[in-house]
């Protein structure tokens, strides 16, 4: 059963994340075999990052922990929490899953 990662940007930091952008986004990447869903939170604007959201295709908790630990976001402060719970679809893409 997959979990879902999420995270939100720490305070001052929008400079440095503009910068590491390109490195994050090889290691979603390099990972997307094991990526269900991945994206940023943005305010309700929709103008300002604020988080991301990734849905990581593992049994393992502790696999979620080491993705999540290696991303160069968490290494370089952009976020320095995160949350991980299990997810158990009930519709994807538009379809009711069974349960």
């Amino acid at each position: 059963m997959p979990y879902v990662i999420t995270w939100f940007q720490n305070e001052g930091t929008s400079e440095v994340r503009k910068n590491l952008r390109p490195i994050h986004l090889d290691h979603i990447i390099k990972n997307s075999h094991r990526i269900i869903a991945s994206g940023g939170l943005f305010s309700d604007d929709g103008e300002n990052y604020n988080g991301g959201l990734v849905i990581l295709d593992t049994d393992a908790k502790q696999d979620a922990v080491d993705f999540i630990e290696s991303d160069p976001f968490f290494i370089n402060g952009i976020f320095s929490s995160y949350t991980i719970n299990r997810w158990k679809k009930a519709i994807f893409d538009y379809q009711r899953i069974s349960i």
